[in-house]
């Protein structure tokens, strides 16, 4: 089993929320998806862990 660092607390996930909101916004509604959908893959790469990756994708999608 692969070992992942700990969560983010509140604060950390406020930047990260930031960065992405600003990121989302430089894009540009013509390639935001573009942007996300790169974002998504660096991720899953830098994660590492293919089914763990799986598993924060169905909950990305709860709830929509």
């Amino acid at each position: 089993m692969t070992s992942h660092p700990p969560g983010l607390d509140i604060t950390g996930l406020e930047t990260v929320y930031d960065a992405l909101a600003t990121a989302i916004d430089t894009a540009g509604p013509e390639r935001s998806e573009l942007m996300l959908v790169k974002l998504a893959l660096l991720h899953a790469q830098a994660l590492g862990d293919a089914a763990l990756f799986q598993q924060q994708l169905q909950t990305a999608l709860q709830d929509l």
